[in-house]
């Protein structure tokens, strides 16, 4: 079993697929692929926070069926489940920024904590779900700051508001597995798995509070960008890493229930690297794209508690399914570039990504 399984689209033609989060830039690129490999897809999330944002400006709310609702509403959650009757659901929505989740901690538990509780009532009163992906972060795990990666059994415990929900959403996911979705005999009937990512970077994420939207926004203005941790080593990986890889478990234990469990999705050690070393990466590839001279400055704001030092263990990944990353970072980066350039000279953003994520597919299956 190697990537050409993983990334055999086919699967998805004519399945009901249900994404929660399908606003957001990672959301609308999961969307997209799904879209393109012919599902019947339907998001349940807010209307998209950032503007400009990636969902409107890639045509995506023409092509699927968004439900704008809140995820904390167990009821209108409810009613799209019994309306879609989805096969396959992928659980992305949260309040995804450290920072946002110390200005407003009650939120982001009552989004990333009893959303999921929210998703997994749903799921448990529609048998139609066979497959569940719960999308969490490397920040469920209790950090002590040391050099090796992270591995799946290792203690749950995130530090900051929004790390901790993480955590707590996880075990929320685990005690519905136990309580809800074994029969007598103790084999589960939903195939539930949980993946844990790292930072994902791409064209079209617009967030505040995050390294490269805030390159780009420098970088479009002709001011120099601004980095506030650039020490911190982090597992920074392109958005279509994780989501052919979501897609992949989904597919495997939709097929096969003894692929569910949790997983952590990042790049090889090589590309867990310094905030400094990406931006850095990123001022070479923008002024080679553009011939211009953009540069960034150390300014560490004593800002809330963040991690410095984080990165994942992939070998459970890579035993179970022969899976690798397909893009090391300087390309991430490259396409990252590429992507913001078309969007800042008007160009087609739709084609944009169907172009990035096929050359992606053709390098993958290689």
């Amino acid at each position: 079993m190697g990537m050409k399984d993983m990334l055999d689209m086919d699967f998805y033609r004519g399945k009901r697929v249900l994404i929660t989060g399908h606003t957001g830039f990672k959301g609308t690129w999961m969307c997209h692929v799904l879209t393109r490999a012919g599902a019947e897809v339907t998001g349940y999330a807010l209307e998209p926070s950032a503007a400009p944002n990636i969902f409107e400006l890639s045509g995506t709310r023409e092509k699927i069926r968004s439900v704008i609702g809140d995820i904390r509403d167990l009821e209108q959650l409810g009613k799209t489940f019994d309306a879609i009757r989805p096969e396959i659901v992928i659980h992305m929505a949260a309040q995804p920024i450290v920072r946002e989740s110390y200005k407003n901690p009650v939120y982001t538990y009552e989004t990333n904590v009893m959303g999921t509780v929210n998703v997994l009532e749903c799921i448990r009163m529609c048998p139609d779900v066979r497959s569940f992906i719960n999308v969490t972060t490397d920040k469920v795990y209790l950090n002590k700051e040391w050099e090796w990666g992270y591995r799946e059994n290792e203690e749950l415990n995130g530090y900051d508001p929004y790390s901790n929900s993480k955590s707590c959403s996880e075990l929320v996911t685990s005690c519905y597995k136990n309580s809800f979705f074994m029969d007598e005999n103790r084999d589960c009937k939903v195939a539930i798995s949980t993946v844990r990512a790292g930072n994902v970077i791409g064209g079209g994420d617009f967030s505040a509070d995050r390294i490269i939207p805030d390159c780009i926004r420098s970088a479009m203005e002709g001011q120099k960008i601004i980095v506030r941790n650039p020490y911190s080593i982090r597992p920074y990986q392109h958005v279509l890493e994780p989501v052919m890889t979501y897609l992949m478990i989904a597919q495997k234990q939709f097929e096969n229930i003894e692929y569910s469990g949790n997983y952590n999705v990042g790049p090889d050690e090589k590309d867990c690297c310094t905030t400094g070393k990406l931006v850095t990466m990123f001022c070479r590839q923008w002024n080679q794209a553009t011939g211009e001279h953009i540069d960034w400055e150390n300014i560490a704001d004593q800002g809330p508690h963040e991690a410095n030092y984080l990165r994942l263990d992939c070998s459970r990944l890579k035993a179970t399914f022969n899976w690798e990353p397909t893009w090391n970072l300087e390309h991430a980066v490259k396409r990252v570039v590429d992507w913001t350039l078309a969007y800042k000279n008007q160009k087609d953003i739709y084609k944009m990504m169907c172009d990035q994520m096929e050359e992606f597919i053709c390098q993958a299956s290689n």
